[in-house]
């Protein structure tokens, strides 16, 4: 039996080694693996922190907005009362100036008649004026009395000069 044990008991410690080869080589590949793992982690927390960040600036972004929001909202009713406010008196300046107009369609009395038809007076011109005769145009008027157009249209500025009426009175510019 002794023999047999030793053969046996030889095998021990090779077989010791082969296991302890084996646990060194796990050992390392363990140790790889979690060095890995960690740098994967590193990683991660770097992106993990990037996403903090934005999530953060979202958050920001989303309270700004709101605010902004409410402003605008607040705008929009100031707004609105403003045109509530304003709406009538623009309502009742249109028909002043609807009156205004329709008071300036209806013709005048006629050169040589007064509002009730009577005769009157020519019109006559006074100092720098001219008064408009039948047939008479801007240019004709402004040639007439040694002026430019341009300038008898200025110191007329109210003046339809293609409906000139006869009898109408026109300022003349200096010269």
């Amino acid at each position: 039996m002794d023999t047999i044990s030793r053969e046996n008991n030889s095998m021990l410690p090779v077989g010791a080694i082969i296991v302890g080869v084996i646990a060194l080589l796990l050992g390392g590949y363990a140790t790889i693996t979690v060095s890995k793992a960690n740098k994967t982690v590193a990683e991660h927390d770097a992106k993990m922190a990037k996403i903090d960040a934005i999530e953060t600036a979202a958050n920001q972004a989303a309270s700004s907005t709101e605010n902004l929001r409410k402003q605008h909202n607040d705008l929009r009713a100031q707004t609105q009362a403003g045109f509530d406010q304003i709406g009538p008196i623009l309502v009742s300046l249109q028909g002043s100036v609807t009156t205004f107009e329709s008071s300036m369609k209806k013709p005048g009395p006629p050169a040589g008649k007064d509002k009730k038809g009577g005769p009157t007076e020519p019109a006559e011109a006074g100092a720098n004026e001219y008064v408009v005769k039948p047939g008479d145009s801007g240019t004709k008027i402004a040639a007439a009395n040694n002026v430019s157009l341009g300038d008898l249209q200025a110191v007329n500025p109210g003046v339809t000069w293609t409906g000139l009426k006869p009898g109408q009175k026109l300022k003349l510019p200096k010269k």
